[in-house]
């Protein structure tokens, strides 16, 4: 089996509709994917429809912005309730904040380079969770950058002096309220150095001990030596080990299926997910 656990659509910053990033699925030969769009569950009916269609099992899923004491962590969620009260609550106060901070930095940025909101909302998909990569889409499209590699280097970057934090919750908060909806927490990326700073290895014990389900260790931003010490810690800790490309159509170079997770581990998953159902051809 062939099995990517974290894919993006237009719902958030992907470049392809949830229809079509099952359809790419399939097409790259996958037979399980999650699709995990940032703080929104917008996509799950699209993209149901369309795995049934073309015969890919989906896996219901999102990712979902928190903090480490002040440090940035994504928290994959599978299979929790996507009208669960207080996580529906806490990704509407991000989803809202997020644009907030996003008309914010187009604000800033647009004193030094010729960028309006109005060119950034082109490239927002309809009830889209808005972010830094549709101000790079744009900023692209207008040639003021190459790609969004390079706005993300430079402008978008956390150092950027345009930059602006957006509201995300404390980690052991998600943790409980996806657990609470019936869902399974996997860390996204924990070593991603290059994104910005990493939470501590104690951080991880600390919500392993309040629900973390997981760790994705096999992905483009982890080194042999990452993998190797999160293997290390999963099997410390208990926790199960997943593996994703991190899709996002056109937006980044990342492709489907190049990191995948073990037929066990999804098992694992399943079993722990009670918030709802994997949809199945």
């Amino acid at each position: 089996m062939a099995i990517d656990l974290h894919l993006h659509s237009t719902a958030s910053d992907g470049t392809d509709t949830p229809a079509d990033v099952m359809r790419a699925a399939a097409d790259a030969g996958l037979d399980t994917v999650a699709l995990t769009d940032h703080d929104t569950t917008a996509g799950w009916a699209e993209a149901a429809a369309a795995a049934r269609e073309v015969g890919v099992v989906l896996v219901p899923g999102a990712e979902i912005s928190c903090r480490w004491n002040g440090v940035g962590v994504h928290m994959l969620s599978y299979l929790h309730d996507p009208d669960h009260p207080a996580l529906v609550a806490e990704l509407s106060r991000t989803r809202d904040d997020r644009l907030t901070r996003a008309r914010r930095m187009v604000s800033h940025i647009g004193s030094d380079y010729d960028l309006l909101w109005e060119h950034v909302l082109e490239h927002v998909g309809d009830d889209a969770t808005v972010g830094r990569p549709h101000i790079a889409d744009a900023m692209v499209a207008r040639g003021l950058v190459a790609s969004r590699d390079e706005a993300f280097a430079t402008v978008l970057h956390n150092t950027s002096r345009y930059y602006r934090p957006h509201h995300s919750p404390e980690a052991a908060l998600v943790v409980r309220a996806i657990r609470d909806a019936g869902g399974v927490p996997v860390m996204a990326h924990p070593r991603a150095g290059r994104r910005g700073r990493l939470v501590p290895d104690r951080a991880i014990s600390r919500l392993a001990a309040v629900g973390l389900g997981g760790l994705e260790v096999d992905h483009r931003d982890h080194d042999p030596a990452d993998r190797e010490a999160l293997r290390g810690m999963a099997r410390e800790l208990g926790l199960v080990v997943t593996g994703s490309s991190d899709y996002h159509g056109t937006g980044k170079l990342n492709r489907l299926g190049e990191f995948t997770t073990s037929p066990e581990a999804l098992a694992a998953i399943v079993e722990q997910g009670t918030g709802t159902e994997v949809v199945r051809p």
